[in-house]
Order: structure tokens, then sequence, then C-alpha cells
């Protein structure tokens, strides 16, 4: 590797090797090392989980949020699915010379709203502006602390374990690719975006709760081959039994995307027990952004990795991918 490609910041295997060959070379840190989306940290007695992202999609607006909300969301979501209540984030902002002040308000102002209805709190914050030409317009950088609540590990899973999805995947990546116009298409998807904090804290008290990622950058399989990864047990996946709308099937259909690895920003994928399963579901069911929920699939120890059974019944293995489909989409 001797040149940074857009394919390094995408989430897939391009990104593993960046992080585990050059990163984690140097930030040699016991926190960095488990690859989670939130790090657990001690301070003073408390336990606390804290996360950083960068927000660079385009377009900045799109059917259902705004680089603003995404931000805020995105970073309340890694928290709470590492089992943490969020409380406090900053926000960093990087700004093309340029950038319309009231497309900026905007954003903020989003900002402001979603963290207020999360009971989050923007505690810090950066601005820094770039030349004409060399931002983009705006890229937003976030950073979360909440108190943990539970720690939760891939490495807690067991065989028998089920796989379930908060509901329709893909929504948010189609969102997007059809915002930026690239195919003139009349299609009602809109993003996903949404913090799940309220929901995800009502299955904490579960047993049987093993683990839980929101899957982003890389779609539901790129987060179960993850998983697979570090747990070292095979997930079996339903075709059938993963929910999609038939808007996104259309367009994955006509463009060559498989929704099964498209960005998502405000589903939750969970492995808990069988024996948990049903009241998990019942749990999600109650809220808007659970109401799909479905149990997709199963943990198992007969392989490792990810593997796809068709609705006729054949098997595809899923490889996590060099590089996202669609870039600049979180």
């Amino acid at each position: 590797m001797e040149r940074i490609l857009p394919g390094h910041g995408s989430g897939g295997k391009l990104t593993q090797e960046l992080i585990k060959d050059l990163f984690l070379k140097h930030f040699d840190f016991e926190e960095l090392k488990k690859l989670q989306d939130a790090s657990y940290v001690f301070v003073g007695g408390l336990k606390l989980a804290i996360t950083t992202d960068s927000y660079v999609v385009k377009p900045v607006f799109f059917p259902g949020g705004n680089i603003g909300k995404l931000s805020v969301c995105g970073t309340i979501n890694d928290l709470a699915v590492s089992g943490a209540k969020p409380l406090f984030i900053s926000a960093g902002f990087i700004l093309e010379e340029g950038f319309s002040t009231n497309d900026l308000e905007r954003i903020v102002e989003s900002m402001a709203n979603t963290a207020k209805e999360a009971g989050v709190r923007i505690v810090a914050g950066d601005t820094k502006v770039v030349e004409k030409g060399r931002g983009d317009g705006i890229y937003i950088n976030t950073t979360g602390i909440g108190i943990v609540l539970r720690e939760l590990s891939p490495n807690f899973a067991k065989e028998g374990d089920v796989v379930i999805v908060s509901g329709f995947v893909g929504d948010h990546g189609i969102s997007v690719y059809l915002a930026r116009e690239e195919f003139e298409m009349e299609l009602n998807v809109e993003s996903d975006c949404a913090f799940l904090s309220g929901m995800i804290e009502k299955i904490l008290p579960f047993e049987g709760l093993r683990w839980m990622r929101d899957p982003t950058r890389g779609g539901l399989a790129g987060v179960l081959c993850e998983f697979s990864e570090v747990s070292g047990l095979g997930v079996e996946v339903y075709e059938e039994k993963v929910p999609v709308r038939e808007e996104v099937k259309f367009v994955c259909e006509m463009l060559g995307f498989d929704p099964l690895y498209l960005a998502n920003e405000g589903k939750v994928v969970v492995i808990a027990s069988e024996k948990d399963a049903d009241k998990i579901l019942e749990v999600l069911r109650r809220f808007p952004e659970g109401k799909d929920a479905e149990v997709i699939g199963r943990i198992t120890s007969d392989f490792k990795g990810v593997q796809l059974v068709t609705k006729i019944g054949g098997r595809r293995r899923l490889e996590p991918l060099e590089e996202d489909p669609l870039p600049r989409i979180c």
C-alpha cells in the first residue's frame, strides 16, 4: 500500500487492512485492539464508552435527514450498541469557503434538535475553514461519551444463538444514492437515519443478549462478516427473512447492488440466545424504529464466515467487500 484509495474509508477489506497494518502498528493500545464501535475505559471508578466518527456524506441533505442529524444519530448509535447510555457529544466542523450559512444553520439546528430529543448534550466543538474547492462544502467529526450499562462482545455469542435485525435494510444507501441524481427515478425511499438509544436500552436487561452493532458502512453482510472474524463462529442468514423494501430491491436489481451490503443509519443487528429472542423481538416491535424487526439467521460452529441460504435453498458465501459500492454514504 503506497497510496490511500477511496476504498480505505469504506469499512471493507481495505479499511481493515489500513487499521491493522498501519494504525494499530503505532496506536498500540488495548482499547483499540478490540475493533468495536466504542472503546471501554475506566475514569475515576466509572466505566465509560467512547467513540468517534467523521461524516462526509454527499449530498449533505437527503430524504430523511442531513449530515448533521446523521452525525448525531450515528454517534449515539455507536454508543448504544456498545451497551452504553449516551451522554455527551463533541462536534468538529470542517467548512469550505463559500458554504451557505443558511445551510449550516439548518444542519446545526438539526443536530441540536436530535441531541435534545435523545437526551444527549453537545458540550464541545471546533470549526475550521478551508479554501474554496478544498472541502466539498462541509465535513463533521463527532465524539461521543456514555456510561456503560452492560459490556457486550462477539466473544459472548454461542452456537444456536439467533441473529435479529430491527427492520428494512438498505434504505439509507439507496436514499442517498438517488439524492445524487445520477439516475432520474421517482421513488419514495427515505433514509432510516434515527437514534436508537431509547429502544436499545430496553433490551439490555435480557440475559441472553450477546452483542449488537449498527450496520452502517458495509451493511448487514459487512457487520456479520466482522462478527464471524472476531468470534470464530459462523453465521447462517436466511434470505427470505431479511426485510428489504420493494423500492430498494428494484434499484438494486436494476443497478447491480446487493441490499445486504448497503449502509443503514437507523438499524441494529442483535445476537441473542434463542430463549430470549421472542422477548427481544416483542420489545423492539414496540418502537417505530423496530416495528419490522425479524429473526434472520442463526449462529453455528459448523463453519466460519457468513453463508446466505437463498430462497430456493442454495447457499452463497457472503464475503467482506474490498470497498463500499456507494462511497460518501455517511
